[in-house]
Order: C-alpha cells, then structure tokens, then sequence
C-alpha cells in the first residue's frame, strides 16, 4: 500500500517562501501515479492546488498559478511545492495525494498523507 508523508510546514511572513515535501513509499513499478497536492483551510473545503501527472504535465490552481511550482524527480517518488510570495489566505492544511492510474495490472486507488500545516501571519 502507498504511505505518503508531508513535511516542511510553518510560519511565514507575508511575501516570504515555503517548500513542501511529500515522499512516497509503496509505489508498485508496473503502476502509473499522479501525485496533487490539495489544501484545506477552517471551514472550507478542500481545495485542488496542483497536479503533476504520470505524463509529467503540471496542472495549478488560478489562485497560486504564477507563485507556486510543483517538482517530481525522476529518480525519486516524491513531489515538492515551492511557495513563494505567500499571502495570509494561503494559510491551510496542505495535502499530498496519489492516484494509482488504472492498467492493465493496476487499479485505480488514491492515498492521502496526513498533511503539514502552512500559516502565513505578519
């Protein structure tokens, strides 16, 4: 089974930069995953951040487009997200997430990691 863990949460100032880590462990050779990173904040609901897919195409949210980069090493089943020029309203609880893509020895499954926590606050 796939285990996600997060890291590399905290406080920030406005305007200041934050990397995300998420490392994956389970990750069958045969399977394709896309990995997302989601965010959540009090009272509201999950929201979609970025994507970088199996075909290694990235997909961002508008609201962090142009601020916010999501990486995948080839070498490594891993996905980071650089933040910079942080707002108070990117404060959330960020989530890792993988989908295994259906194949012919795959199904299709997705994973949560138990998120790291990002506040942004003068």
């Amino acid at each position: 089974e796939v285990q996600l863990v997060e890291s590399g949460g905290g406080l920030v100032q406005p305007g200041g930069s934050l990397t995300l880590s998420c490392v994956a462990s389970g990750f069958r050779g045969v399977c394709s995953y896309d990995m997302t990173w989601y965010r959540q904040s009090p009272g509201k609901e999950r929201e979609f951040i970025a994507e970088f897919n199996a075909d290694r195409e990235t997909i961002y949210a508008n609201s962090v487009k142009g601020r916010f980069t999501i990486s995948r090493p080839n070498v490594a089943d891993a996905t980071f997200l650089l933040m910079k020029n942080l707002r108070i309203e990117d404060t959330a609880m960020y989530y890792c997430r993988v989908e295994q893509n259906p194949g012919v020895f795959c199904s299709r499954e997705h994973y949560w990691g138990q998120g790291t926590q990002v506040t942004v606050s003068s």
